[in-house]
């Protein structure tokens, strides 16, 4: 089953939320695990998204206890890393996907293309060498599941 990490900013407007909430439920109706931070904003969207899809989702949370992860995750990893745990999600993602972001999502990003793995931007404000843009949820989720069976 392929992991699909989400990846943004712990707060955003509306319009991100919604994007975020319906690349979670794409990703859970394609049958994919999503990965996230596990807070709120972007994280928490995606999250909600999949949940209300059936789907399995997995929080890598900065700090030490699993009680401040969003209510959608089923699975919480505490790392008691801070930022450092963006590695983790990087590493335990198959695929990612950015959705706006701040500078977190940007080593997010970083790290991702370091160990070669595809990275798909939504309405990101940055132009990374390397990503590939989508302009919507549903062509995100396409990109990121068909580069992962290549």
């Amino acid at each position: 089953m392929i992991q699909i990490g989400v990846i943004g900013a712990g707060s955003c407007d509306e319009e991100l939320r919604r994007t975020a909430e319906e690349t979670g439920s794409e990703i859970a109706r394609n049958g994919s695990v999503l990965v996230c931070g596990g807070l709120g904003g972007v994280m928490e969207a995606s999250a909600a998204g999949a949940k209300k899809e059936g789907g399995t989702t997995v929080g890598v949370l900065p700090g030490d206890s699993r009680e401040s992860a969003n209510p959608y995750i089923d699975i919480a990893i505490v790392t008691e890393m801070g930022h450092a745990r963006n590695v983790i999600i990087a590493r335990s993602a198959d695929v990612l996907i950015a959705i706006g972001g701040e500078y977190g999502t940007l080593s997010e990003i970083a790290h991702s293309l370091k160990m070669g793995k595809t990275v798909v931007t939504l309405e990101s404000k940055w132009e990374i060498e390397g990503t590939i843009k989508a302009n919507s949820p549903q062509k995100a989720v396409r990109i990121a599941i068909d580069s992962f069976n290549k």
